[in-house]
């Protein structure tokens, strides 16, 4: 069973979101969107008639969306079987974080690394489907 394909984003928090957003527009380019975030689109290199994305936002320093890990930082990363994959985690002792969770682009799952960083897995939808493209 494949398992990690790539990286579907990074979450990272900042004192203050908006200066760290024009920052980032400003230096390198990097024009977020009202929610906060870039999708950066690419070609898969299997399957190029399916874009794929890497997602790259910014959240509050307050922001309870890294939790329970304390990092600072979030890695998303894009799966293929992710029902599959959460099943062989929980096998191997792999602490699995909730439930795994259907959204209109994709599953979503949960783990926390031995360091107890909180990893985000996602399952995309083929892009054909992805409301985000």
């Amino acid at each position: 069973m494949k398992r990690v394909t790539g990286i579907g984003g990074m979450f990272f928090k900042s004192a203050d979101p908006k200066q760290t957003l024009a920052w980032y527009r400003d230096r390198l380019g990097i024009d977020a969107a009202d929610w906060g975030g870039f999708a950066f689109q690419w070609l898969e290199k299997d399957r190029p008639d399916n874009t794929g994305y890497t997602v790259w936002s910014v959240f509050p320093e307050d922001s309870q969306h890294m939790a329970p890990s304390s990092a600072p930082f979030m890695m998303n990363y894009r799966v293929d079987d992710l029902v599959a994959l959460v099943s062989a985690l929980r096998e191997e002792g792999v602490e699995i974080l909730g439930d795994v969770e259907q959204h209109e682009n994709g599953k979503f799952a949960w783990i926390a690394d031995p360091d107890g960083r909180k990893v985000e897995l996602w399952e995309p939808v083929p892009s054909k489907d992805d409301p985000y493209i």
